[in-house]
């Protein structure tokens, strides 16, 4: 969207941004299993599943860099590599598994329905974000695509800055959605509304503690969820 559709947009639009691993989309096993394999690749022993999991939603270098630390920066663009191929391999033969969390779907079409922009800010890059937005037919379901590859990564702000800009939207009418302490804290960083799902890679604790202004259990909950920190006041 550019600046110009951005400024005619109303005063009194919202925006919904989403993450999209752990939050839309179940992809851990893809994840666990292409993670396996690139350090089985490489001679090393696999990061556990739930370390692994942990780094979700952070930009694939940090990710890499985070669960081989001892390792050098040439080994980790090696390992990056590896992680990344043997995701379109997976892709390629029918093996990736990127399954929609239950009740994504309607929420997003009850969410248009009142009215909200959506958007998502992801650690993905844009290559893998089309991929996995093509694969549910969603593309078209959001006015502004932020990626890591184009951006600093959670949790600084700047996706959602731009996200903002892009469509207009203020940040007291802007709510970020997701399963991780990353995107709550890119959340409030950027002075949005934060708000974590109970069913993905960060226990809900963790959110409550990294500034949630609410955790969901369920889908369903987001459209009132929403309505009701947007009208009850400043993020």
């Amino acid at each position: 969207m550019d600046q110009a559709l951005a400024s005619s947009r109303p005063a009194s639009l919202r925006l919904a941004v989403f993450d999209v691993d752990g939050t839309l989309i179940d992809s851990q096993n893809s994840i666990v299993a292409a993670m396996g394999h690139a350090w089985e690749s490489h001679g090393l022993v696999p990061p556990g599943r739930e370390t692994a999991l942990r780094m979700v939603g952070l930009p694939l270098a940090d990710v890499i860099a985070g669960l081989a630390p001892d390792e050098t920066p040439e080994r980790w663009e090696s390992l990056r590599t590896s992680y990344s191929a043997e995701w379109s391999r997976m892709r390629d033969t029918g093996r990736l598994s990127e399954p929609l969390f239950p009740g994504a779907l309607a929420v997003l079409d009850d969410l248009e329905r009142d009215g909200w922009l959506l958007g998502v800010a992801t650690g993905k890059s844009r290559k893998g974000l089309d991929k996995a937005l093509e694969a549910h037919a969603l593309g078209h379901r959001f006015v502004t695509l932020q990626t890591s590859d184009v951006s600093a990564g959670k949790p600084h702000p700047e996706m959602l800055v731009k996200a903002m800009a892009a469509t207009g939207a203020a940040a007291a009418a802007t709510a970020m959605i997701g399963d991780t302490t990353y995107d709550i804290q890119m959340a409030r960083n950027a002075g949005t509304y934060a708000v974590g799902v109970a069913w993905g890679y960060h226990k809900v604790n963790e959110l409550w503690a990294a500034g949630a202004h609410a955790v969901i259990d369920d889908f369903a909950d987001l459209p009132r969820t929403l309505v009701a920190l947007i009208e009850g006041g400043t993020p």
